[in-house]
């Protein structure tokens, strides 16, 4: 298992645990990330990170990006 910010670009991941506080769960889980959907890093930009989730494009933090491991 290894934090979203970490994951290979272009390759698909499937969450395993969201990590955080109450608010912070809450706040991804509203992105669409939930454990067991597939996720996949489109690219890193300036610190923040551009993930494929739930045919979606998502710009989250790196902090929160290492909340979401994979």
């Amino acid at each position: 298992m290894m934090p979203l910010s970490y994951a290979e670009v272009g390759v698909p991941q499937i969450i395993r645990r969201i990590g955080g506080t109450p608010e912070v769960k809450k706040h991804l889980e509203s992105l669409g990330f939930t454990v067991g959907s597939e996720v996949c890093v489109v690219s890193t930009l300036a610190g923040n990170v551009i993930v494929r989730v739930k045919e979606a494009r998502v710009a989250v933090s790196n902090g929160l990006a290492q909340k979401v491991m994979v």
